[in-house]
């Protein structure tokens, strides 16, 4: 397994706060010999990492054991929302949903597509809009047939189902919090 070790040390010394140019100065090296391992254009021997790990300062076994964490994002393209759900029923995350105290999902429900006869129920709230078609929605026995510009929103621990009895797909954008999927 190839280590990114400039990739590495750049986010080590953006987690600390640390200018290129000030951890250069930290180690008596220069700025560009910095800028040249970050950039991956430069591999630093053993003893030139250590010396400027050093100045995080952090010991090589963390670095090596270190994971940046991803950059986080806020836009995502169609064909990036992951497909959560199987069969008749489409669920396609908007973004990383672990990541958000929010979950947001492109839901398709194909003709006769029914979340089933048990009702659901968890923590959380709930809130939907339909865009398209016709989607039965039963909350705590409360029955309500929507079409597109309708929308709903309840407490997920009351019991609620959703079935298309139409003809033909609906298409839902719905939330909940905290995430269920």
């Amino acid at each position: 397994m190839e280590v990114d070790i400039g990739g590495r040390l750049r986010a080590l010394r953006a987690a600390r706060n640390l200018s290129q140019r000030e951890l250069a100065r930290r180690v008596g090296l220069p700025n560009s010999t910095i800028s040249l391992i970050e950039s991956g254009r430069s591999n630093p021997t053993i003893g030139a990492l250590k010396r400027i790990l050093d100045g995080l300062p952090i010991g090589l076994a963390e670095f090596f054991a270190y994971e940046p964490e991803a950059p986080r994002r806020f836009f995502f393209a169609a064909e990036e929302l992951r497909e959560i759900g199987r069969g008749r029923i489409s669920y396609r995350q908007i973004g990383e949903g672990a990541a958000h105290a929010l979950q947001m999902l492109d839901e398709t429900y194909q003709p006769g597509a029914d979340t089933g006869r048990v009702a659901l129920s968890h923590q959380g709230e709930e809130a939907g809009l339909v865009l398209s078609g016709h989607l039965e929605v039963t909350v705590d026995g409360a029955r309500k047939l929507l079409g597109p510009g309708d929308a709903y929103v309840f407490d997920s621990r009351l019991p609620h189902r959703f079935r298309n009895p139409g003809a033909e797909p609906c298409r839902v954008v719905s939330a909940c919090t905290p995430p269920t999927f």
